[in-house]
């Protein structure tokens, strides 16, 4: 969020190869604690905290220092923050009564898990690197009414966010 008031490039490519990182670290915490056979309910939800913050908060803010700064924009990216707290809460609402395997795990992901927002964050990355942000973000501003505008790239994190709460999209866990 710095970007907004420096205006520095450099804090904008900080903030994109940062985010990576909590995939690793993310990775990283459950070895561990499987690791030392050693898991609480709160580090269940500060993980889930972390989750929400690394994958969640972070590519929505991101979105927005680049440009998607309309009230509709922000209504959508506020969807989306929410369709991930809503996945985290009901997977730690219910990891105790999935299905699980012999080995005790559950065996797939309902809805997309939330890290898959980092593709969003490579799209964007992309569009950084290449000058399309700000005023050249892809695909022009649509305008509905006045006050009513949004622009169609943020359409991505809508359904993004809409597969993170899918109830019927199952996928396998590696």
């Amino acid at each position: 969020m710095r970007y907004l008031v420096s205006n520095d490039i450099g804090d904008l490519y900080s903030a994109m190869t940062f985010m990576p990182f909590g995939l690793f670290f993310d990775f990283m915490d459950g070895r561990v604690a499987r690791w030392r056979n050693n898991s609480s309910l709160l580090g269940q939800e500060l993980d889930s905290l972390a989750d929400l913050i690394s994958f969640g908060l972070a590519p929505a803010a991101l979105a927005y220092a680049i440009g998607m700064r309309t009230y509709l924009d922000t209504v959508v990216l506020t969807y989306f923050v929410c369709c991930g707290i809503a996945r985290l809460a009901r997977y730690n609402a219910s990891v105790a009564l999935a299905p699980k395997d012999a080995t005790g795990k559950v065996n797939h992901f309902e809805g997309t898990p939330i890290p898959t927002s980092l593709t969003l964050v490579a799209l964007l990355a992309y569009f950084v690197l290449h000058d399309r942000y700000l005023d050249s973000l892809p695909g022009q501003l649509t305008v509905f009414a006045e006050g009513w505008e949004l622009h169609p790239l943020v359409l991505i994190y809508a359904v993004s966010g809409t597969l993170m709460i899918s109830k019927t999209l199952r996928i396998p866990k590696p």
